[in-house]
């Protein structure tokens, strides 16, 4: 079994910081990219940030310059940092990883059960 626990969500005021963790745990071989997404009430789910085992990062455009990714490999842990937030930042997020199973080998995509960001204005 593979679990993506997310913490760190809350309610923040415009301009505001916050910094989510996502930890997997379970029989994990390696954990290849991992992505924070988000999904507004009446909107489709939307990627984040995203990065790879190397450290490659992908921002949305509505984010860049304000959310920072990182990852501790070791730990198979993911964060991602909120600066400046504005109340359309106002979703749940969710973690993503591909993660390769310790025993079959096999890569699978994982998501963890969404924390609830809320930036009030």
């Amino acid at each position: 079994q593979v679990q993506l626990v997310e913490s760190g969500g809350g309610l923040v005021q415009a301009g505001g910081s916050l910094r989510l963790s996502c930890a997997a745990s379970g029989n994990i071989f390696s954990t290849n990219v991992m992505g924070w997404y988000r999904q507004a009430p009446g909107k489709q789910r939307e990627l984040v940030a995203r990065i790879t085992s190397g450290g490659t990062t992908t921002y949305a455009d509505s984010v860049k310059g304000r959310f920072t990714i990182s990852r501790d490999n070791a730990k198979n842990t993911m964060y991602v940092q909120m600066n400046s937030l504005k109340p359309e930042d106002t979703a749940v997020y969710y973690c993503n990883a591909e993660i390769r199973r310790l025993f079959s080998g096999a890569t699978y995509s994982y998501w963890g059960q969404g924390t609830q960001v809320t930036v009030s204005s």
